[in-house]
């Protein structure tokens, strides 16, 4: 891989930081899973964002009142998410994690690729595909066997207990972060000395604010992402690059200096 003498140098300087930190955390957005197939949300041109507003389709209050539109929305999505695998990014970032304990995932997609990749301490921070809930009798579902069924056919799941609409367990527009996987988020931030914000524009609160609570306390900040974020200023390495590219590098360099 040709890398520009600057980014060789910024290699080398977030391969330093990797290997002096004793607890790390990092942060990945939808530009992970891009180089996957996986369309993220606010891209010009490209982004789900560009062709859908998400009030419409992609909100608590459409499911409620609407749930056809959402599922109407959403079944592309799901097709491409369900037949998805783990890219270079991913299985780099699992590779760290299975060298070093001191590694956490925070991510604010909902594929499951980290998972799919190896990675086990991973906190999805807006839901996950894996799992879907029903909304009357709030019974839990594992997703497979009913998103395959809704993705050829396009039939709304239901609950096999009483027949509710199953929601998949992402967050939408008007609800919560998942409290437990927030709070974990926000204690790695406290207790981290490294963060590497990967793939994310960090523009969706209150995620984008973590690494600024992580430098707030002094934490080294790595980002990789095609564009600019409102905290590259302030970050100690910045590479404006494809991650399923840079990352690779970043852990080679980790791992083996």
């Amino acid at each position: 891989m040709n890398f520009s003498p600057a980014a060789m140098d910024a290699l080398e300087d977030a391969g330093r930081l990797f290997r002096k930190a004793k607890r790390i955390l990092i942060l990945t957005g939808a530009g992970v899973s891009t180089p996957s197939g996986i369309p993220d949300f606010r891209s010009e041109g490209s982004g789900l964002w560009s062709r859908d507003e998400p009030l419409e389709v992609a909100s608590l209050n459409t499911f409620r009142t609407a749930p056809e539109k959402f599922f109407e929305w959403f079944r592309p999505l799901a097709d491409q998410i369900f037949n998805a695998q783990p890219n270079a990014a991913h299985l780099a970032l699992a590779e760290l994690e299975q060298r070093d304990a001191r590694v956490a995932i925070a991510t604010q997609n909902i594929d499951a690729l980290h998972q799919k990749a190896g990675s086990t301490n991973v906190f999805e921070l807006h839901g996950s595909i894996r799992t879907l809930s029903c909304t009357q009798c709030f019974r839990r579902y594992e997703s497979p066997s009913f998103l395959q069924a809704y993705i050829e056919s396009g039939a709304i799941p239901l609950c096999p207990n009483c027949n509710g609409i199953l929601k998949p367990d992402v967050i939408l527009f008007g609800e919560q972060l998942p409290q437990a996987a927030w709070n974990a988020a926000q204690r790695e931030t406290r207790q981290a000395d490294l963060m590497l914000v990967a793939g994310s524009s960090l523009e969706v609160l209150p995620v984008a604010g973590l690494p600024m609570q992580a430098l707030d306390r002094g934490v080294h900040l790595v980002i990789v992402n095609n564009t600019p974020t409102y905290i590259n200023a302030r970050a100690d390495v910045v590479i404006m690059d494809d991650v399923a590219t840079v990352l690779p590098e970043i852990i080679k360099r980790a791992l083996y200096g």
